[in-house]
Parts: structure tokens; sequence; C-alpha cells
């Protein structure tokens, strides 16, 4: 790692830490708040809030746990964890926003005064401390989707605290109580909105899924040339995580090919998929006068 890159890599890690603080200090200050206040929509930004700490607590450990060497009992490392805890986290908050619809729904029936001076004074606290977090972390979303989603986490959670005071304004002012019901089941109905398309991304990653812009037919159409008069069969492709995508297959080898001429054939599948599909690890099996069915994708 060259100076100006760890020098990067430091900044980045200071800027994610400084930005977990700051959104944990807004979110327990928004809980309390919520609660004595009586407000749903600080409680809901305090949710939208803590599942940004989240998210950047994982961007966090990411950055520590990625370069864990993996061993005899997780040949993988770590690289898996970031789903697990995506899709666990994606979850919990699924579950908790549909709560705050319901009670949302309630209240929109039956309002319910509010000490709007604490909506306004938290929301305005968590625009300032979400702001700065957004800020220190733009300036490194260039450098990986990680800390590019991280930062888009955080810009959210800005313009959701404008929402959340501007309705505080209005309760205030105007003594319009609904408005923070309907602004609880609008943020809410939000976090559902994003929380379907990772929830949905994350289950197919921990299922193995093919990813959905890779065709397992476009492969073989463009390796065919190559491996020709051989046949591939027997395909595997699955995303490890985010990044790493994996391939695995069998060549049914029309002659007894020597170990040499295999490893020639093997080296040019790799390259075509290094080349076109951005597929890293390429792992290949010869067999020659197998008994089994010459089929792309077999279920074993």
């Amino acid at each position: 790692m060259t100076c100006r890159h760890k020098h990067h890599h430091d900044a980045a890690h200071q800027s994610l830490s400084g930005s977990i603080v700051l959104n944990l200090l807004i979110t327990l200050a928004q809980i309390f708040g919520g609660i004595y206040s009586g407000s749903l929509s600080l409680l809901s930004d305090a949710l939208h809030n803590l599942s940004d700490v989240l998210a950047l607590a994982l961007s966090w450990l990411a950055r520590r746990w990625v370069k864990k060497e993996a061993g005899l009992n997780h040949t993988f490392g770590y690289k898996r964890i970031e789903l697990l805890a995506a899709y666990t986290n994606t979850l919990a908050l699924m579950i908790i926003a549909l709560f705050l619809i319901f009670e949302s729904i309630d209240r929109l029936i039956s309002p319910e005064p509010i000490a709007s001076v604490w909506v306004v004074g938290l929301s305005g606290l968590g625009i300032v401390f979400n702001g700065i977090s957004a800020g220190m972390l733009r300036q490194h979303s260039h450098q990986n989707l990680n800390l590019k989603s991280a930062y888009l986490h955080l810009l959210s959670d800005t313009l959701a605290s404008v929402a959340v005071f501007m309705g505080g304004l209005l309760m205030y002012y105007l003594d319009w109580f609904w408005v923070d019901a309907a602004l609880t089941f609008l943020i809410a109905c939000y976090l559902i909105y994003i929380s379907i398309g990772l929830l949905k991304s994350t289950s197919k990653m921990l299922m193995l899924f093919t990813p959905e812009h890779i065709s397992i037919e476009k492969i073989l159409e463009k390796i065919h040339p190559k491996t020709a008069p051989h046949q591939l069969y027997h395909v595997h492709l699955w995303p490890l995580n985010e990044h790493e995508i994996h391939f695995e297959a069998r060549i049914d080898c029309v002659h007894n090919i020597t170990i040499s001429e295999f490893n020639i054939l093997a080296q040019q599948v790799a390259q075509i998929l290094r080349d076109d599909f951005q597929i890293q690890h390429c792992t290949l099996q010869p067999d020659f006068q197998t008994q089994t069915d010459k089929v792309a994708v077999v279920q074993e």
C-alpha cells in the first residue's frame, strides 16, 4: 500500500468513525425526544438514523475485516459477513417500519398534542449532524461503493430531518398535530421502499443466485469458440459478495488431452471471464468419457 493510498484509507476510516459517533448521538437524542414529546415522526427519523448507524458501522467493519486472512475453518474469510449483516438489519428495519405505519394510522385517526419545540430542536440538530457527517464522507464517496452507499444513506437522513423540521414548525405555529403522524407514515413507507430492494438483492446473493447482470447463455456462447470441440457443462455461477463473482464448470474433453493442454484452455476461459464479464475467480474440472448428463445447469 502506497503512502498516498494509505493516507486516503486512513482519512476515510476516520471520517466513517466520526460519522458513526455523530449519528449515534443524534439517534439517542431523537429517541429520548420522541418518547418525551410524544412525536412519532421524531422516532421514525431516529429509526432512519439508527439504520444508518448500523450501515456506517458495517462499512467501518468491512474496511477493517476485508483483509483478514482466510483459514482452515473459514476458507472464504469474512467476505460474506456484510451480506448477513445487511440482510438482518434490513429485515429488522422493515418490521419496525411496519409497526410505525400502524401507529401513524392510529394517530391520524386520533391526533394527540405534541411538544413541537422538541421536534423542531432535535430535527434541526439532526440536520446539522447528518449534514456534517455527509460532508465528511462526500470527498471519499468516489473511492468505492461501500463509501458511496454510506454517503447516500447520510444524505437521505439529512433530507428526512428537514421534513421533520418543517413538520415541527407547522405543529408549533398552526397546531397541525396530524402532520406528525403523516410524516411518520411517509418516512416509514420510504424506509420499506428502500429496504425491499436491499432485502431482495441480499437474499439472492445469500441464496447464491446467478447475478442478474450476467447471462450464463452469453458466457457459454462467448467461450465455445475457445473450448470447441470440448463441451462446457455443469456450470455454477454465484456472487461471493457485492464485488466478487465465482465461476465453476466441468469440461467434457473429446479426447484425452494432457495437463499442459488443459492448463492453456483453462487460462483462455479465465481470461474471457475476466475481460468480458468481470468474473474474478474461475474453477474448471476436466472430464473424459464420464457417464453424466452434459447439460449447462444440473440439479446435483
